[in-house]
């Protein structure tokens, strides 16, 4: 059976959590192949709302194996916080049910100390990092100085911890934040490092035998493709690889798993980024607060993980254009389309212009998009709620023609829709 990767085709937060639980009903393996806790992708089952920054969201289902692979960062704080969550949800976070990557860095105390400093050294021109030490983290990873999880079963693993450390209180002294004491930090690690024991495995070999056993295995990324290290507005994005391709090397997988690989692009309704940079549909005002909601809810356009007030702006179509092709994306899940019941019009960017003349494609990737501005198309709104929609035919027309316009654009269809935050709120196009 071939994989399913479920990428965002945005700047992240495009609601891949709901649609990973969605295809996660018929899956064996939920699995995760990059970032770390700067991820926040949220699941809501009735009354429970799931907010999950490490664990993959498939694994709110009892059948399904979750994995965490090796190209992930992963604070075991963080992870536990979690595990115990759902333990007392009733969902078993036990290593039969939870599978570790040896090879997965490890996020201590000292990269959320380098990131909080880096980034305040850094002044106006910070990149609105989350906090958490994701990119101290894969520094380390790229210097060949880091620590993977696999080294917390080593006998040297403290005296190594002790290290680090001291090493990364060396940089925060330098730029005038106070130095970490190594000996707690030791001392938690060690305790979670028995902990995690259990769960340690090749994930790369578990991968490949659930595949050639024919098992269906649900891959998850984290962000979004506009977050991309190397194909997102750089230097605003992440430390990983947020693609569809990144899936192979972050869960140690062959090109023989791509062959017949099924890309899912997620994609809000409209356009939304935490953090700095660009974003040329970007809206200011009522309409915005309209599209961003004001925070009571949990599923407003406030971050998962930061809590920080979400940009909002009109769907990006040059930029989705973009992520389709980069990821391979073969087809579509909309989200939050109920948002937009009762706007009088809406927009969709269908090209840039710039000194004249029109775009309908990057000519140099998304990094230098201040120039452009962007060129829109109008479409009729709708005042019906969508909320007990389930089939397309019971999505209002105006909805359904600028849902169509949106796929005839991105050259994919849209096999998903979601209508609510609730988990059935999904409309399935065949």
């Amino acid at each position: 059976m071939p994989i399913q990767i479920i990428v965002g085709a945005q700047w992240g937060d495009e609601g891949k959590g709901r649609i990973v639980d969605w295809f996660a009903a018929h899956a064996d393996i939920s699995a995760r192949y990059n970032g770390g806790d700067n991820a926040g992708h949220t699941v809501t089952v009735g009354p429970h709302i799931f907010k999950l920054h490490l664990l993959p969201s498939g694994i709110i289902h009892p059948q399904v194996t979750a994995m965490l692979g090796n190209g992930m960062v992963i604070n075991p704080r963080t992870l536990f916080e979690e595990m115990d969550i759902l333990s007392q949800s009733g969902i078993s976070t036990s290593p039969g049910r939870l599978r570790i990557s040896y090879a997965a860095h490890l996020i201590t105390p000292s990269h959320q100390a380098l990131d909080k400093a880096l980034e305040a050294a850094r002044g106006k021109e910070n990149i609105g990092t989350t906090g958490r030490g994701i990119g101290p983290a894969y520094t380390d990873k790229a210097t060949r100085r880091g620590l993977r999880v696999a080294d917390m079963l080593s006998p040297d693993f403290q005296e190594r911890l002790g290290d680090h450390v001291a090493e990364a209180n060396r940089t925060l002294q330098m730029n005038g934040a106070p130095a970490l004491d190594p000996a707690p930090i030791c001392a938690q690690y060690r305790e979670y490092a028995e902990r995690l024991k259990p769960y340690v495995a090749d994930t790369s070999l578990e991968l490949a035998v659930a595949l050639q056993a024919g098992r269906n295995v649900l891959v998850e990324a984290a962000q979004g493709t506009l977050l991309d290290l190397d194909f997102g507005t750089y230097p605003f994005v992440t430390s990983s690889s947020t693609t569809a391709p990144g899936a192979l090397t972050g869960l140690g997988l062959g090109l023989d798993a791509a062959r017949s690989a099924r890309v899912t692009g997620v994609v809000k309704a409209f356009q939304t980024r935490v953090g700095s940079g660009p974003f040329p549909t970007e809206l200011a005002g009522d309409l915005a607060v309209r599209l961003r909601g004001t925070g009571s809810n949990p599923w407003d356009e406030y971050g998962t993980t930061t809590g920080r007030p979400r940009r909002v702006g009109w769907l990006d179509g040059v930029l989705l254009r973009y992520a389709i092709r980069i990821n391979g994306v073969t087809e579509l899940a909309v989200t939050k389309l109920d948002v937009l019941s009762g706007l009088e019009n809406i927009n969709l960017c269908t090209a840039y212009r710039r000194d004249g003349r029109t775009f309908t494609d990057l000519p140099f990737g998304p990094s230098d998009l201040g120039p452009y501005q962007p060129v829109y198309e109008r479409f009729s709104g709708w005042k019906e709620a969508l909320s007990e929609a389930r089939k397309w035919e019971e999505l209002p027309p105006a909805a359904q023609v600028y849902l169509d316009r949106l796929a005839g654009l991105a050259g994919v269809p849209i096999r998903l829709v979601s209508v609510g935050p609730e988990r059935a709120q999904v409309v399935e196009r065949a």
